[in-house]
Order: C-alpha cells, then sequence, then structure tokens
C-alpha cells in the first residue's frame, strides 16, 4: 500500500495567525486569556491553548472584567464587539482577514440600500459573525432549493457573498441559481472564498482520482474539512474525516493499493505525521507528496502583542 499526500493541506494563513494571537496574548499577559468561541476547529488545538491557559467561552458575561479577549478566526457580529468595548475588555481580533474582507463587503453593501444574500451553512460561527455586521435585510441560503424559497422585497437591488469556507462548486451552483433568478444581483469583486478553500479543495480533485481511499485529518466542527471529505466523494473515492490517527479503522484501506491523505486549513501537520504512522503499521510503504499550489500568504499580528513577551508585562 502506497501513501499520497495532497499538496497543499493543513493550515492556511489566517489560522497560523489566529493561533499566535491566543499564545502571545498568553506570553505577554499570562493565563488566563478568554476566547470567544473555540479560536479555529480543531479538538487537538484548542485543546494544546486551554492546556496552556486558554479559556474558552460562548458568551462575554462568562468573561470577567478587565480580562484579556480573543476573537475567534471566525468573526463576531457587530453586538460582540460592541459589548466588549463597552465592558472596556482588553481585546485581541484573530478574525481571519479574508473573513474581515466580507464583513467589510456586507456593509457597504448594507450602506447602499441593497438587500443581501449570504450563502453559507446556518449556524456556523462566520455565517453568524457576518450576518451580525448588519440588522434587517439579509438572508441566508444553503442550497439551490433555499434560493427558489427566497422571498426578496427588492430584487432590483440585490447582493450576495459567500462563506469563506464553502465548497467552490456548491457555492457556483448556487449563484447561478440565484443569477436566474435574479438577473440583477452582483456578488463581490473577488470571490469570498480564500484561496486556501480552493487550493485544498483543488489538491483533493487531482488526489481522488489517484487513490483509492482518502483520509482527511479534521475536526467534525471545521467547515472546510468536511468539504474536502465531500469533494473527494462527490468523485467517486470513499473518503473518510478522522480528528486523530487512531479513529482510522483497518477496514477503512484494507486491500487498498493507494491512499490519499489530506488535512483541513484548521488541522497541523504534526496529526497528518500521525496518521501516516498509524497507515505504515497497517501496511503503507511509499509515501509520496502531490505537486500542488504555493502559499506564501502571511497575515501580520494585531498591534499591541509583543514578540518574545514576557507574561505579565504591559502592552506597547
Amino acid at each position: 500500500m502506497d501513501v499520497l499526500l495532497a499538496n497543499p493541506r493543513g493550515f492556511c494563513a489566517g489560522v497560523d495567525r489566529a493561533i499566535a494571537i491566543v499564545e502571545r496574548a498568553l506570553a505577554q499577559f499570562g493565563a488566563p486569556i478568554y476566547v470567544r468561541h473555540e479560536v479555529v476547529h480543531n479538538k487537538f488545538v484548542v485543546d494544546d491553548l486551554r492546556a496552556k491557559g486558554a479559556i474558552f467561552v460562548e458568551a462575554l458575561d462568562d468573561v470577567p472584567a478587565g480580562a484579556t479577549l480573543v476573537f475567534s478566526a471566525h468573526g463576531v457580529p457587530k453586538s460582540v464587539r460592541d459589548e466588549a468595548t463597552a465592558r472596556g475588555l482588553r481585546v485581541f481580533d484573530a478574525t481571519c482577514p479574508l473573513v474581515t474582507k466580507v464583513h467589510v463587503e456586507v456593509v457597504k453593501m448594507h450602506e447602499q440600500g441593497r438587500e443581501i444574500v449570504m450563502i453559507g451553512h446556518a449556524g456556523h460561527p462566520e455565517v453568524e459573525g457576518t450576518m451580525g455586521q448588519v440588522t434587517g435585510r439579509i438572508h441566508l441560503v444553503d442550497s439551490v432549493a433555499d434560493v427558489d424559497r427566497l422571498q426578496i422585497a427588492t430584487p432590483g437591488n440585490l447582493a450576495y457573498v459567500t462563506q469563506t469556507t464553502l465548497s467552490v462548486d456548491d457555492a457556483a451552483h448556487i449563484v447561478l441559481a440565484l443569477k436566474r433568478r435574479f438577473p440583477a444581483i452582483v456578488g463581490p469583486k473577488t470571490d469570498d472564498i480564500c484561496y486556501a478553500t480552493q487550493n485544498r479543495q483543488d489538491a483533493v480533485k487531482l488526489l481522488a482520482p489517484q487513490v483509492d481511499v482518502v483520509i482527511v485529518v479534521g475536526s467534525p466542527s471545521s467547515s472546510n474539512s468536511n468539504r474536502l471529505r465531500e469533494v473527494a466523494a462527490n468523485r467517486g473515492t470513499p473518503a473518510y474525516m478522522v480528528d486523530r490517527a487512531d479513529q482510522i479503522a483497518p477496514e477503512w484501506i484494507a486491500g487498498k493499493g493507494r491512499v490519499g491523505v489530506t488535512a483541513g486549513a484548521s488541522a497541523p501537520e504534526v496529526l497528518v505525521n500521525e496518521v501516516i504512522d498509524r497507515l505504515r503499521s497497517l501496511g503503507a510503504n511509499d509515501v509520496r507528496e502531490l505537486h500542488g499550489a504555493a502559499e506564501h500568504v502571511v497575515f501580520p499580528l494585531p498591534k499591541g502583542l509583543v514578540p518574545g513577551a514576557v507574561p505579565g508585562a504591559p502592552a506597547r
């Protein structure tokens, strides 16, 4: 049995930045550091940060006065940002800059008097954060069927945005349905689905036809990891998602000649290495990485976080 590794896979620039913000805040101000929602959707990462002193909360009521708070990479509604400011909390925003781009688009569209359609998954924190940037005149669709049910007051003044971690193919179908039903609808100047989501899905499209089964490293709560599994399955290749290597069932790969491995944008490479070790124990020999898009994106950290800080040192 051989193993083919998708490329690129694993951490994106937004995830790298979000984790670094929490770790720098812990180093500079000491534990505990409060984080609204899981900073990224990966159990291993969250458990590691929790062990270092991060406390993950869903409501600001759970954050004591004077504490340091980090917003997760998925972004927050404007009401949460306003509440944190009103309470005088020290806030570091780990919202991925590509999510912030969508927030800015939504606000601009709303100020232009447009109704807005957001393409995304109900209940996902990125969707809640994006839709929470404005009040009223914004609708959520998750499928072509949802488009058919839309009730729009001003179809001639309509715009759309998308969640950054969607299936590229599914989003394209929904956008096409929106344009068929609402010919005057306008979209963002550049695609909202992020470069990392696009690249990882393209890598799986290249990988899936070359293997007998695909293993995706990622947590169940991770939208982009779920989409990678779907992309492989939609190409007729059995695909499974695992948080850790010990979740791989031997029967998934029994008798298989080639196993493909990839990882969601919030899954660290250490977990991929664990999966490779597990596959070796189950009979894998050669491990080869496919060619793929090179990624050189780096997002700067917020002001007030000092490299090499000493715990408890004041912000500069």
